[in-house]
């Protein structure tokens, strides 16, 4: 792709759609911080941003089912009908893929969610309009679905769609979008450029941690990240839809937080929000899933500068214990 196209993508004063992959939290002798999740539900919804639960960030691949049914339970108890985005993992289930996959949604939707599905290895290596048939079954009969495409950089289970699988997917009515995690731009501008000739309804939810502007490229965003700091997040939409200048000097601010906490291993990304969260004493304790990568005890630092980039004031009196 040409710079000239490149900059001639920008979309200027347009309204983004934000929504942030929720953190689970946990207390510091393991168990699920019900309480301080369902807060921090409460606090993205009033800055502006969908959630979105059963995530990576939410270690959805470590949660039993029982455990990923309760954290929709969790979610509904606070969050209005439609209003959050609810992961649906097969990975590990024995069953029929699509069976299997409708259940997951039967399950999201009764409680009030919005299903995304999460690829599987399964379909791998499978044709595209084979696939493509896969996804029309699974998606048959519900209101409004997402899509996934997954850098196996985040997990094993991942894929880069080719282009004629993602052409079948946005000729799914009942697939509105696909979240798109390669953190790679100019394969996200081709998703783009796609999604204008064939389906300009069709929302393509960046899932790059490491170049968030791509809303200014039309873009929306589905990010683990914004879970970090939903409110500035939310401020920094604000500033690109009034065609603020504010809103650079507020993206270089938390595209630093993202290149800091998105660094290799990637995964090890929650490690880095539960300590900045519980920095900003938002959770009870940085401690992760048992089964997650964990950061260095140095990060602390440099979370609390990218903390403090951020306007949250000086931080460095806090302390912040994993365990």
């Amino acid at each position: 792709m040409e710079i000239e196209d490149t900059i001639a993508r920008l979309r200027p004063r347009r309204k983004v759609q934000g929504i942030a992959a929720a953190l689970l939290p946990f207390e510091s002798d393991g168990r699920i911080a019900v309480e301080a999740f369902q807060k921090h539900l409460l606090t993205t919804q009033a800055a502006g941003l969908r959630n979105a639960v059963n995530m990576d960030t939410g270690y959805v691949n470590y949660l039993t089912p029982e455990e990923r049914l309760s954290v929709l339970s969790w979610s509904r108890e606070v969050l209005a009908p439609d209003s959050f985005i609810g992961g649906a993992y097969i990975e590990g289930l024995e069953g029929e893929v699509v069976d299997l996959y409708r259940r997951q949604m039967d399950q999201i939707v009764a409680h009030g969610g919005t299903p995304i599905i999460f690829q599987t290895a399964r379909l791998r290596g499978m044709r595209s309009h084979e696939k493509v048939a896969v996804y029309r079954a699974v998606c048959q009969g519900f209101q409004e679905v997402l899509a996934f495409e997954l850098s196996p950089v985040f997990a094993s289970n991942g894929e880069i769609f080719d282009a004629e699988t993602l052409r079948g997917l946005m000729e799914i009515p009942e697939i509105k979008g696909l979240k798109h995690s390669s953190l790679d731009r100019l394969t996200e501008f081709e998703r783009l450029r796609l999604r204008d000739e064939l389906r300009p309804d069709f929302r393509i939810y960046t899932g790059n941690d490491l170049g968030i502007n791509m809303i200014d490229y039309g873009s929306d965003y589905l990010l683990g990240l914004a879970t970090f700091a939903p409110e500035r997040f939310a401020e920094r939409d604000r500033l690109w839809e009034n065609g603020d200048p504010a809103y650079y000097a507020l993206s270089d601010a938390l595209q630093h937080l993202g290149n800091v906490a998105f660094r290799p291993p990637v995964p090890a990304y929650r490690s880095s929000a539960a300590i900045f969260l519980k920095l900003l004493r938002k959770i009870p304790s940085a401690r992760t899933h048992a089964l997650a990568p964990a950061r260095p005890e140095w990060e602390t630092d440099l979370l609390r500068d990218c903390a403090e980039r951020l306007g949250y004031g000086k931080i460095r009196d806090l302390k912040c214990e994993s365990s």
